[in-house]
């Protein structure tokens, strides 16, 4: 099927997902997100400052603070994603694509843990994003931990990954966790 209609579609049900059970969702995610091996070893975290149709990444945000990890956010630049380091006063400023970006001077080049963002995703770990190729080039170089918080509803196989996509470690969703290469954990 055509990345652009799943792209589309994916959008379209994160939209109509009724609030209080996206929350639910959101809730069960977070926990299995912070009881999880990958963000216990992380010192520094890399995520997004989501769009209010995602996964809301605030009390990420919160509960990485509280931690005293170093915790990054991205800055598209030519083409490619450069992360900075981020606190509870940073101020940011919407980019081009309607992103909240950190004003932030301090990029961080060594990040333990990223959590990718997505519209679409497979079981073995394969994303369809918002089409810029940014996190596909980001990830070609990158050697830390990359998972997904993932809603059941975003799980769609009718796709093939692109040889230029490049897949997450772990997902973890509101109903199944998958591992490496996609095997259950």
């Amino acid at each position: 099927m055509d990345k652009k209609l799943l792209r589309e579609q994916g959008q379209t049900r994160l939209k109509q997902l009724n609030p209080q059970i996206k929350q639910h969702k959101e809730q069960i995610i977070q926990s299995l997100l912070f009881a999880s091996k990958e963000w216990g070893e992380a010192e520094s975290v890399g995520l997004i400052r989501s769009l209010p149709f995602e996964f809301d990444t605030q009390p990420i945000f919160a509960r990485g603070f509280l931690e005293n990890k170093r915790l990054a956010v991205p800055v598209a630049v030519e083409k490619q994603l450069c992360f900075y380091q981020v606190s509870p006063q940073t101020e940011y400023q919407l980019s081009s694509f309607g992103v909240e970006e950190p004003l932030s001077q301090m990029k961080i080049a060594d990040l333990d843990l990223l959590i990718v963002p997505g519209l679409i995703f497979s079981p073995k770990g394969y994303r369809i994003g918002f089409g810029g190729g940014y996190y596909d080039r980001f990830l070609a170089d990158f050697s830390g931990k990359k998972l997904s918080l993932v809603f059941a509803e975003q799980f769609d196989d009718r796709w093939q990954p692109d040889s230029f996509d490049i897949p997450v470690q772990k997902i973890i969703t509101d109903q199944i966790s998958f591992g490496e290469k996609g095997v259950y954990e």
